[in-house]
């Protein structure tokens, strides 16, 4: 078994308030976390959090996301999301991935299936009430 996590992970200082040390969290295993006193122990001890999160998922039979659904727009709900990714250059999935993913706090949108990032890319301006970074 590895001694280093196999998913994408951060890795942060704790405040001495929150014990010190250093915390392993996983953005993809919600709920995964690991912290240790130094970072070679808290990467180590999230090794072992990983396995036990997706032994955990497989035992409860939870599906993996696809990163794929279809949804129902009002006709003049898509013609507005055309439109603005139009105008900002880009794709109506790359649009509605952003305002999503914004709408749920997220600070950076996730790349596309291109794999760029919106930084490599053009930033968006998002509509009215969506908050930004």
């Amino acid at each position: 078994m590895p001694d280093h996590p196999q998913n994408r992970f951060e890795v942060r200082p704790l405040s001495e308030e929150d014990g010190g040390g250093w915390l392993v969290t996983f953005p993809d295993l919600p709920g995964c976390m690991a912290d240790g006193s130094s970072i070679a122990e808290a990467v180590s001890e999230a090794a072992d959090a990983e396995r036990s999160w997706l032994e955990t998922r497989k035992a409860l039979r939870v599906p993996e996301a696809s990163g794929r659904f279809v949804l129902r727009l009002p006709k003049t709900l898509h013609a507005d999301l055309g439109l603005r990714a139009k105008q900002e250059g880009v794709s109506m999935n790359t649009l509605a991935v952003a305002v999503l993913a914004r709408a749920l706090g997220a600070e950076e949108p996730p790349g596309g299936s291109s794999g760029k990032t919106f930084g490599q890319r053009r930033r968006l301006t998002l509509p009215e009430g969506i908050p930004g970074p």
